[in-house]
């Protein structure tokens, strides 16, 4: 019963997804933009002893874009499912609460490998000139991870708004200031030591700094692990949260 109801919710959620063209369009389209705003404006200028700038652009903006589209949808979706009673219907059915998000979940890590796909396909454009290292796979579990992180943190905004303007508003607080501070937006390298230090304190940095090396081809598997240990523990942080700030309708 919960294997089918799985499927059906994962099935429901992605036709609902893809439904609306223009999100669609723009959750694809907004990273390309800054890709090809940074990726030009830098191009042929390097960081780091000679590491070329398109090697922090890409992984950061990549980050960045599947973190938001992997809070925003979420967010958007607890908002209205609670606005709209939906939750309470789902608290009246066989169907559990985890089945349900487990299908938001499923249809989030779709997206955000399709939105790493086709970036990366359009990073490796001789425009851009990003190479790709052997060490490329390791990526999947940290974007699958930075799905999982930014979900969570997607249903803690979603429990506390209740309409789609307090929705953005929160949204776009904890996202704009992310992306500089984390060095998704600008090399990390070379913020001031203060602002490094407290960027370890945002899921984006560890996503970024992941995502970084491997499409560098450093840092190895320690420097890997330790980035996927951060963004599970935020995942972990933030389901917290949410369960605590959970509502089943905005009527209790």
């Amino acid at each position: 019963m919960t294997t089918t109801a799985y499927a059906a919710l994962t099935r429901a959620a992605w036709l609902a997804s893809v439904r609306d063209r223009t999100t669609v369009f723009f959750t694809f389209a907004f990273p390309l933009v800054f890709l090809l705003v940074f990726g030009l404006l830098f191009r042929g200028q390097s960081v780091d002893g000679g590491l070329p700038y398109i090697n922090y652009t890409a992984p950061g903006v990549l980050a960045w874009g599947v973190g938001n589209a992997a809070l925003f949808g979420p967010a958007f979706a607890m908002m209205h499912w609670r606005r709209d009673d939906i939750l309470r219907l789902v608290w009246r059915t066989p169907t559990p609460l985890p089945t349900v998000l487990a299908s938001r979940f499923a249809v989030a890590v779709g997206v955000g490998l399709a939105q790493a796909v086709l970036f990366t396909a359009v990073a490796l454009l001789p425009a851009f000139g990003l190479h790709l290292p052997g060490t490329w796979p390791l990526a999947l579990p940290l974007l699958v991870l930075g799905v999982a992180a930014f979900l969570a943190l997607g249903l803690v905004v979603g429990s506390l708004a209740d309409t789609p303007e307090a929705v953005a508003a929160i949204a776009n607080c904890v996202m704009v200031p992310m992306a500089f501070l984390s060095g998704a937006f600008y090399p990390a390298d070379l913020l001031p030591g203060w602002i490094r230090t407290l960027s370890w304190a945002l899921p984006l940095r560890y996503l970024d700094h992941g995502l970084t090396n491997v499409l560098a081809g450093r840092g190895g598997l320690g420097p890997l692990g330790l980035d996927c240990l951060g963004l599970a523990a935020f995942t972990a942080l933030f389901g917290i949260v949410a369960t605590r700030t959970f509502r089943w309708s905005n009527r209790t």
